[in-house]
């Protein structure tokens, strides 16, 4: 394998052309096809300057795998989530099933009577 050695003015151009609000990086990277995608990364990193008007695309591994983990993370939640929903749904129509039951409307079920328990069970001795 021959190793290539490029100058720093060139290094430079490239990251120029890439940094370059008007042309887009997949046209860089295709124009200087003879380089690939890592190295002009890595130049970006050694000699490119922070726009914030065009973000570069380039991530290091960490910030990929952190992105990895909070989109699992993501997943699991969305998961929970979805299964929260679906044991509520399950509870309102047990709620609705056992009012139709007792010839009674959930609201008026929801609702605690005045002065006795709801559940019927006896009330604890104060001795």
């Amino acid at each position: 394998m021959k190793i290539r050695r490029y100058s720093h003015a060139f290094k430079l151009q490239a990251v120029r052309d890439i940094e370059s609000p008007d042309v887009r990086a997949a046209v860089v990277v295709r124009k200087y096809s003879h380089i690939d995608q890592g190295t002009l990364m890595r130049w970006i990193r050694q000699f490119g300057s922070v726009n914030p008007s065009r973000p570069v695309v380039a991530q290091a591994k960490p910030e990929r795998t952190r992105l990895a983990r909070l989109r699992s993370e993501l997943r699991l939640a969305r998961g929970a989530l979805a299964d929260a929903h679906l044991e509520l749904a399950l509870e309102k129509a047990y709620l609705a099933e056992a009012c139709d039951q007792l010839d009674q409307t959930v609201a008026a079920f929801k609702k605690k009577p005045a002065g006795r328990r709801r559940t019927g069970r006896p009330k604890p001795s104060r001795s």
